[in-house]
């Protein structure tokens, strides 16, 4: 039965549907900008997988240099890619350049959400040079390196490779007639523009700073491995870093509202997973079977493996086949170990390898498109297309290495004839945390109490045995109260004992007697050691076995080596 609609009751149907379509088109550009928000607050927490990364790599000496360097780069990033880098990177242009939006200025609002989503992959490249240099930089060379990398280097090749306009984004068109095509450069999420950059200029500044002291020796058998001070703050690091890798490429998306949208993120989600889990397993076992390693399972080496392909899969993990993806990440292994050995080879001295992570991961990575691209790399279809795809991937990956080369070498290189690149030798020897940073990480004085601590110990025999022992002491004064003397003393010790804050001074061996008094005889069976608060068992060999003896009396603990 037809039902007769007057004008009014059309028109009033026509604005309520105008006004719904207004207002789906408003939540999804909602949606869109919330997804840029939460995924570049994923990435952003990268700058503290790098922070714990990268502290668990050097010495100890010098964990306070690294952390604050690597603090310091998302706040040096935010000043010289807001005020300088977006604009060139995204203001209006050329192909090559950008010259509007200066500090934000007529920046639309709704373009913030994209600001900070690029920001926070600025910040990433910068990060990267820090491990290279680590332990041996001076801090004006960082911050002159950090201000340039995000306001200047990094920028203009985000211009070239996603700005609309980008000259390698944008290809050439080939063809004639109506049968034509247009192939450019593909970087869906960084493998060339952050990564290859990354590890081009931390190349450029390993190679110009030196070797660290002690780092290569004419010994033929090989660098001497300067070890870092904690694998579990290395480990932590590369969690945080891997958990970051998936909205790090997910959310170059950059959009969620569009047709086949969540199917993109989540494609790329799963293949930067399965590239980043093969290459950790194929890392680990060429490092297990001695041709690039040492034969032993090594964890840092499987979690470089995994960094790396991750890094790999960053260009084409929304145009993969997962099977694809895993094909990516067990080259990504190879390169890893190889650019890792060719920087040993050179004597370049990279205490993260982050060259061998960034740039070899990344190198492969971009080129890998032009093979595996799903349906029309050169693995599926053998013809001018995937040819062509394949020069422009190279062609990509060659303008970001000379451009970054060239600028980079120019900025070390002015930095080391200013002077201003190294440290002093006698810092690096000793470590940069307290005469730069005036905080050590673990500073002597905050070890120990002043409790006896019961420790139950199984003997070769089987039996157990009670040590009731204090922490080591120092040449100090020590905590008295009448039933211990305790070889800890800390500022609140202090306080405690004098009422004020004052350094105790510590005990010349030539006055070391006049202290003494504060301490009992040592029991038969113990002589007294230089620490003066701690006493060492002498061998029992009436049984031809050494006993320890801790004796415990009403007033005194004694500690036994």
């Amino acid at each position: 039965m037809a039902t007769n609609v007057t004008w009014e009751e059309f028109v009033n149907l026509k604005t309520l549907l105008e006004k719904s379509d207004a207002n789906l088109n408003n939540l999804k550009a909602n949606l869109d900008q919330f997804f840029l928000i939460v995924m570049g607050m994923i990435v952003y927490l990268m700058q503290g997988g790098f922070a714990f990364l990268e502290a668990g790599a050097v010495r100890s000496k010098n964990s306070t240099n690294i952390l604050i360097k690597n603090f310091m780069d998302s706040f040096v990033a935010g000043i010289a890619y807001w005020v300088i880098g977006y604009p060139l990177a995204y203001g209006k242009g050329n192909g090559f350049i950008g010259y509007t939006f200066w500090a934000s200025k007529d920046l639309p609002d709704t373009d913030f959400a994209s600001f900070f989503f690029q920001y926070v992959f600025a910040a990433t490249a910068a990060t990267i040079v820090s491990g290279a240099m680590a332990e041996r930089c001076e801090f004006v060379a960082y911050f002159v390196y950090s201000f340039l990398l995000t306001s200047v280097i990094y920028p203009v090749v985000t211009r070239w490779v996603w700005a609309s306009d980008g000259w390698l984004v944008v290809g050439s068109v080939y063809g004639t007639g109506n049968d034509t095509y247009t192939i450019g450069y593909e970087d869906f999420a960084g493998s060339g523009a952050v990564h290859v950059l990354g590890g081009v200029a931390a190349f450029c500044g390993a190679l110009l700073l030196g070797p660290r002291i002690g780092r290569f020796h004419p010994d033929t058998r090989g660098p001497v491995d300067l070890r870092g001070h904690s694998v579990p703050f290395a480990a932590l690091g590369g969690f945080i870093l891997l958990f970051g890798f998936l909205a790090f490429n997910g959310g170059s998306a950059l959009s969620i509202s569009g047709d086949g949208s969540g199917a993109s993120v989540s494609l790329s989600v799963v293949n930067t997973i399965i590239s980043g889990s093969m290459s950790a397993f194929i890392s680990l076992f060429i490092h297990k079977s001695g041709y690039f390693g040492n034969r032993y399972w090594s964890l840092l080496n499987a979690l470089n493996g995994a960094l790396t392909g991750m890094v790999a899969a960053c260009a084409g993990c929304n145009v993969y086949y997962p099977w694809g993806a895993a094909v990516v990440g067990f080259f990504a292994a190879i390169s890893y170990k190889l650019w890792s050995n060719i920087m040993l080879k050179l004597k370049i001295d990279d205490p993260l390898d982050a060259t061998a992570v960034h740039f070899g991961g990344g190198l492969w990575g971009a080129i890998a498109v032009a093979f595996f691209k799903r349906d029309e790399g050169i693995v599926f279809a053998w013809d001018t297309q995937s040819g062509l795809r394949l020069a422009w991937q190279l062609t990509g990956v060659v303008s970001i290495t000379a451009w970054s080369a060239v600028l980079c070498l120019l900025m070390f290189g002015t930095l080391r004839l200013m002077g201003i690149l190294r440290v002093p030798e006698n810092l690096e020897r000793k470590g940069l945390d307290i005469p730069k940073h005036g905080e050590p990480a673990y500073p002597m004085e905050s070890y120990g109490h002043g409790w006896v601590e019961h420790i139950l110990q199984v003997l070769e025999d089987g039996r157990l045995s009670e040590v009731q022992q204090v922490v080591p002491g120092l040449l100090n004064r020590g905590y008295e109260d009448g039933t211990h003397a305790v070889g800890y003393d800390s500022m609140e010790v202090q306080v405690m004992r004098d009422g004020h804050g004052q350094k105790t001074e510590l005990p010349s061996t030539q006055n070391l007697d006049k202290y003494r008094y504060r301490h009992p005889k040592p029991p038969a069976g113990h002589i007294l050691t230089p620490a003066v608060s701690q006493y060492t068992p002498r061998p029992n060999l009436d049984n031809g076995n050494a006993t320890q003896v801790h004796p415990v009396n009403d007033k005194h603990v004694f500690t036994a080596m």
